[in-house]
Parts: C-alpha cells; structure tokens; sequence
C-alpha cells in the first residue's frame, strides 16, 4: 500500500498493509484531513517520526466484531492502555502509556488502510458524507470546550483565529446563544461563517475593545496569540488555549496573577457531541474545504495546505 511517511522530510513510499493485533480493525481509509497538527510534525512538533494523519474517515475490512465489518467509520485518535488509574477515571485520553494516531507510537491515517481498536471506533451514518464525517475529529475538539465550560446568552465570548480549528469552534459555540465574536486576520475566512450566529472582527479593530470578554478561545495556532488573547479578556475570566505548535511561548505572568484569569488547556473531545451536530445538520463543515487530492499528489496537498489564506485540503487514498 501506499503511505505518506515524515523522517525529518515528508515522502510517499510502498509499505506492507498494517498487521492487526487481537482487538485491532483493519480500516480502508477512504478520506484523510490534513490538520495544522501534521504541519507542526513537519516543523518538529512532538518528534514524530512515521505516517502521519488522524482525521480520517474509512470503511472496516477485518474485525472480530462482526457488527463493524462493511460499515463506514471514524476513530478516536488516543489509544490507551485500559489498565492505569487514568483509564480507569475515564480520562484514557490522558493515558500515559497511550498511543496516538499519527502524533505518537502509532502511524496515522496518510495511507490506504490503518488499524485501530474497535473501541474506538464509531460508525456513521448513512446520510452523512465521506467528506462531512472527515471533520468529526476536529468538531469534537472544539466540543470539548463545552464539556469543560459551561457557556450560555450570559457570556461574551471571544475566538481569536480564523483557521480551520477557529472557524469550527466559532461553530459550535454559536449554538450556545452567547455573544460570540470571531477575531481574525481573514474577511475571506470568516465569510464561511455566513449562516452562523457570529460576529467578525479584524484585529486591530476599534470594534474590539480591550478586556471585554468574560471567556477567549486562543485557536491562532501562533506563539502570539496567548498576548493577544491576554489582552482581550476581562478579569477574573477565562482563557481556553487550543493552539498546538512547535516552539515556546514567552509568558509574563503579571496580568494572569493581577487579573485572576483562569487558564483552560483544551485538547481533543469526545466524537458523540460532534457526530450529533453533524447528523442534525446544526453544522455543516464542508464549505471549509479547499481541495481535495490523491495519496499520490500529498506533497503538493501539504504545500498547498502551508498557503497562508488556505483552509482544509484532503487525501483520499
């Protein structure tokens, strides 16, 4: 089969299928998300080394659950061990001992087929595309917010980024009825929101005032963006980070601590949440794509993906 490897260069090889251990599926991937993840891999981010890729959707060819074979599926991207403490509070996402599609000790989805546990696994509907249901990892790490946060028409709240995580957050939290702003750097971007219950704003706007949102979103996927961020809530409110790069981050910690802010690390959510806004057409990501390649022509999808302005390009093995 073939697979998009990064050894320090991003290269597309022939590899053997994945064997599949006992509890394993074999999945044939039918669409594959390149994420500002797999960008910041490229860059060094995590030192991972392997096939890369964890937005995925595929169909089941091999499962000792006979109830998963022929269906199309998504998958959770953490594989962990089920025997710490963590999986056992129900926090196998933060599992030491875990693997994670195509970020650490485990290829990811940039090839014709992968292996993950059954468990999983979640099966899609029929009436939810191929490339709708490639989004439903992402959607469920802007979900996660939710299941962190408690949200409603109280709040002013604030998402600073306009990328493809930025936008699908603005998503979601548009359904909570609170007063929501998109901050970015894009009108082009932010258009996609049409139909959404959001406001936009371009930074430097004398729209947006400073410390004025009780909660900020900081999904810019830059080292600037937690400054900024700082600089836009109120005190004693809340600032969720979800941006993910290679690189440190200067902090002066002096408004934190004046301004009592409450820091919120934000990562990957649960897939049910996202599956339901996707299945009742609350949110339709697809008007977020860009283009589309073969495996074959994933170098050129990675360069075009880098492009300043570009938003979500996928593979289709």
């Amino acid at each position: 089969m073939k697979a998009l490897i990064f050894d320090g260069n991003l290269k597309l090889v022939e590899q053997p299928r994945p064997e599949c251990a006992p509890d394993d599926c074999l999945v044939r991937v039918l669409r594959a998300g390149i994420c500002n993840t797999d960008l910041e891999i490229t860059k060094g981010y995590f030192g991972f080394c392997g096939v890369l890729g964890h937005e995925f959707v595929g169909r089941v060819e091999r499962s000792a659950d006979s109830t998963l074979l022929g269906q199309r599926v998504v998958g959770e991207i953490n594989v962990s061990c089920n025997r710490c403490e963590y999986c056992r509070n129900e926090l196998g996402r933060h599992c030491p001992n875990r693997s994670v599609l195509g970020i650490l000790n485990r290829d990811g989805a940039f090839r014709q087929y992968l292996t993950l546990p059954a468990q999983n696994l979640h099966v899609i509907p029929f009436s939810l595309s191929d490339d709708a249901a490639v989004f439903v990892e992402p959607l469920a790490a802007a979900c996660e917010i939710l299941d962190q946060l408690t949200i409603s028409v109280l709040h002013r709240v604030a998402v600073l980024g306009d990328g493809k995580l930025g936008l699908l957050i603005a998503m979601v939290l548009s359904h909570t009825g609170c007063d929501l702003t998109l901050i970015g750097k894009h009108p082009a971007k932010m258009e996609r929101l049409r139909g959404y219950t959001v406001k936009s704003a371009s930074l430097p706007s004398s729209t947006v005032q400073p410390k004025s949102f009780d909660i900020v979103v900081e999904a810019t996927g830059s080292p600037q963006g937690l400054e900024m961020a700082l600089g836009l809530i109120k005190p004693r409110g809340i600032l969720v980070l979800k941006s993910t790069f290679h690189g440190q981050v200067a902090l002066n910690s002096a408004s934190i601590v004046v301004d009592e802010i409450t820091i919120v690390g934000s990562r990957c959510g649960r897939f049910t949440p996202a599956l339901q806004l996707l299945t009742e057409g609350k949110i339709d990501p697809t008007n977020l794509i860009d283009a589309t390649f073969p495996l074959e022509g994933a170098l050129e999808a990675f360069a075009m993906a880098s492009r300043p302005g570009v938003l979500k390009v996928l593979l289709t093995p």
